[in-house]
Order: structure tokens, then sequence, then C-alpha cells
């Protein structure tokens, strides 16, 4: 009854972790993980494109992070949303794909053939989408790191302790504060762009 009286986003949300953690309770961790990618997939996929700026980069990135995922599950401990683990595996990925230069192969998805499958489906939905916006060149021209804060808060509408877990994998108040500050400065600097670029009128 109560779920009735929830925004169907929420209920969506709800429904979607009980069956990933239905999935584990009952020991089968690739039913999970596909659960999960089928629940988060695509927006994990743009939050990427968002922080790398490039179709191919964030492909690319999102094949890794789902090959961390599979070798991860076991290490996930219900700390967190099955959603806000999955973010932050993406964003060590994302953070180890820059580090690496000679952007050798990063562990295949050979072991979970089903999974590695809806990858695939997942990367081509999404890209066959409009995914650029008037502000994309704006927020392109921010650092990574702040793309993503900014991914998290206004398009995932994260809490600050979840963002706080995502980008630094510590979800404390002293953090989650730190960032609503850099939040707020990355807030201005965009205004600031926008009003330059002409996308933004300051009124007399």
């Amino acid at each position: 009854m109560l779920a009735k009286l929830l925004p169907s986003k929420v209920r969506s949300g709800v429904s979607n972790e009980v069956a990933i953690f239905a999935a584990l309770d009952a020991g089968d961790r690739a039913a999970a993980l596909r659960a999960g990618l089928e629940a988060y997939g695509g927006e994990l996929l743009s939050f990427l494109g968002a922080v790398h700026g490039s179709r191919e980069e964030a492909a690319e990135v999102f094949a890794r992070a789902c090959a961390d995922l599979v070798r991860a599950m076991s290490a996930f401990r219900r700390g967190s949303s099955f959603r806000t683990w999955m973010y932050a595996v993406a964003r060590n990925a994302s953070r180890h794909h820059r580090e690496d230069e000679k952007r050798h192969r990063h562990g295949a998805l050979s072991d979970a053939p089903e999974i590695a499958a809806l990858v695939h489906t997942t990367t081509e939905a999404f890209f066959k989408t409009d995914w650029k916006d008037k502000f994309r060149a704006l927020r392109d021209s921010l650092e990574p790191d702040d793309r993503a804060l900014l991914v998290l808060r206004v398009d995932r509408q994260m809490a600050w302790d979840e963002i706080a877990e995502v980008l630094d994998g510590e979800p404390s108040a002293k953090r989650a504060a730190a960032l609503r500050k850099r939040f707020e400065r990355i807030k201005r600097t965009l205004r600031e762009r926008a009003i330059e670029a002409g996308l933004w009128t300051v009124e007399p």
C-alpha cells in the first residue's frame, strides 16, 4: 500500500533494488548484475559520457566498468544501494582509464556472455538517442571531476553522502559538506560561462 503512495521513479528504484537483492540472497550474482545493468546501465553510460566527453571513450570505459563489476560482485557488502555501488565502480574505472596511457585491454566479459551481450545492447541503445544538449559545451569545459559531481547531483539526484561514496569512497558528513561547497562553485562557474556564451540573459 505504501509503495503506491511513492512517486513512480522512486517506486521503480525500490523495485530494482528489491530484485537485485533477491538475486543476491539466492546466491545468483550473475542475475543480480544483469538486473543492475538492465536498471542502471543506461544512466551509467550517460554519466561516463558526460565525464569523458566522447562516445567512443564512454563506451570503452563502460565495458571496462562492467568487467570490473563482474570481478567485484563478491566484494559488494550492501553498505549502500546497488546503484550507488555501481556508480562507485564506474567512477574508479573512469579514473583508471584516464591514468592508463597505453589503453590496453582490461579484462573481458567472456566469463559472463549474457552480461557481455547486455553491455553491447545497452551501449547501442544509448547511442541511438540524442544525448547532446545546448549546454554540453559548457559542461564539457569543466574538469572531469566537476562534470561527474554535476551529473550525480543534478541528473541523478543523488544524496550528498551517496555522491561522496561514488567520488571518494567515503560517505562522511565532512566530505558531503565539502562537495556541497564545490557544487556551489561549479554552479557559479557555469552561470558565468553561460552569460559569456549568450545562453543566460542577465536582467538589467
